[in-house]
């Protein structure tokens, strides 16, 4: 054995990307989308070229890109959340994406929160 191939794509078995790993074990791969599910493996080869058959599949969900969030306060004491997240993202905020909290003068401390909902 000389070295390693990782192969990957959207599809399972489907393997549109080829990365030489060389001698090592572990590498890092850029440039995946958020979002976007990969499938890899990976063969070895010898001195010769000659390459082994895929190793097993495994799959990886890229993690979504976490919402912005911006607050201000208002003229009034009001509290004022803005969220900007990824396109084509849906996100929840348990009113609207530019919420104003005209209560917030009432309390010490409040607790906002939003998260990506998958349809």
């Amino acid at each position: 054995m000389v070295g390693y191939n990782v192969y990957y794509g959207g599809a399972s078995g489907s393997y549109t990307n080829e990365i030489n790993a060389g001698n090592v074990t572990t590498i890092t791969i850029s440039g995946l989308v958020a979002g976007a599910t990969y499938y890899f493996a990976a063969t070895a080869y010898d001195a010769l070229g000659n390459e082994s058959d895929f190793s097993s599949e495994i799959s990886y969900l890229v993690p979504a890109n976490l919402p912005a969030m911006q607050n201000r306060s208002g003229l009034t004491g009001q509290f004022i959340l803005t969220v900007s997240g990824s396109p084509g993202q849906i996100y929840d905020v348990q009113a609207s994406l530019d919420f104003t909290d005209t209560n917030a003068a009432n309390f010490p401390q409040r607790f906002y929160r939003t998260w990506e909902s998958r349809p």
